[in-house]
């Protein structure tokens, strides 16, 4: 992925290296693509040096920063934070420090957030994840109201909606999603029952394999019968070697990460446009999943999509465990 505000993407300056290569002057070739001659010496020169992979953005982040503020003070802001749950503008002048430093200690250190925070204890609770992909995969379905040909009450308004609405039925959105990486499968069915669970899990299973995921370890889902009696899921859980698990009754939060998946799917997709059909909106759910999974930045992946974590499953990112 290119930097935001980059002229060229990788692609454009393969492009520029070949038209170089060809023999036409550096300077045409830069002219022509919008970037300044010393740009498009830059790029030469790293293929040259480097070949393709010199082409990739390198990190702007310095190696020293001997400014930074100094560790055991940051410890002191965090158990500030913990002990007594105070904010950047009470710890700021117990330290002598500015707010805004504060808030960027507590942010790196994932406290920048109370609700993160157990109030007793002042254990990190909320944010967590586990070690690798595929150790515990989310499972969930989210009921959505059918839009009936010509537009539903975003369309026609709900005065005219109301004589078609009871009749159109609902979709079941299936959702799975990877626990470490926030890599998401999504699937549309006209119900939850024990069959289309089954074979959604299946379904899932192989399309997390596709993208490097090879093994499910668990699958964790809410307590509905599907999930608790049925023996099409629990063959298929077999048949893949893993555990499944069930979140604590009237306890959501536990599935809180494809519960947050489902937020988003409501924003960014069911929602982001009156859609004049079930079938419009249907159609665009695989364009949705694409963007989600290799373009958009996730905020909790610090800005990168799902995709780079199956990529590079050690991750450059920090985290913290809980045993779910």
């Amino acid at each position: 992925m290119s930097h935001r505000n980059a002229r060229l993407t990788v692609f454009g300056r393969r492009l520029l290296v070949e038209r170089v290569c060809s023999g036409r002057p550096v300077a045409h070739v830069a002219a022509e693509m919008g970037i300044s001659r010393a740009t498009a010496h830059k790029w030469i020169r790293r293929w040259r040096a480097e070949g393709d992979a010199g082409l990739h953005d390198r990190s702007s982040r310095p190696r020293t920063t001997p400014h930074r503020t100094a560790a055991a003070v940051e410890a002191r802001v965090c158990e500030l934070r913990q002990t007594r749950k105070l904010g950047p503008a009470r710890i700021g002048p117990i330290l002598g420090l500015p707010a805004s430093t504060v808030h960027r200690i507590l942010t790196r250190h994932r406290l920048n957030r109370l609700v993160f925070i157990d109030r007793p204890t002042g254990t990190v609770i909320c944010r967590y994840q586990r070690d690798r992909p595929g150790e515990l995969i989310h499972v969930d379905v989210k009921k959505l109201g059918r839009i009936p040909d010509g537009g539903g009450h975003k369309v026609l308004g709900r005065q005219a909606d109301r004589v078609t609405r009871s009749s159109v039925g609902f979709d079941y959105v299936h959702s799975a999603v990877d626990d470490h990486s926030r890599l998401a499968y999504s699937e549309i069915h006209p119900d939850e029952k024990v069959a289309t669970c089954a074979g959604f899990l299946a379904r899932a299973a192989a399309f997390f394999q596709a993208q490097g995921i090879t093994r499910i370890e668990r699958v964790l889902t809410d307590d509905a019968w599907a999930y608790r009696k049925g023996l099409a899921w629990k063959n298929v859980l077999a048949g893949l070697g893993a555990t499944g698990k069930l979140t604590p009754a009237y306890r959501p939060q536990t599935n809180g990460k494809v519960e947050r998946f489902n937020r988003t799917l409501l924003d960014e997709w069911a929602y982001i446009r009156p859609y004049t059909s079930n079938d419009e909106r249907t159609a665009v759910l695989t364009d949705f999943l694409q963007t989600y999974n290799h373009h958009r930045c996730h905020t909790a992946l610090d800005g990168h999509p799902p995709i780079s974590r199956v990529n590079n499953p050690a991750g450059q990112y920090g985290s913290v465990n809980r045993t779910v």
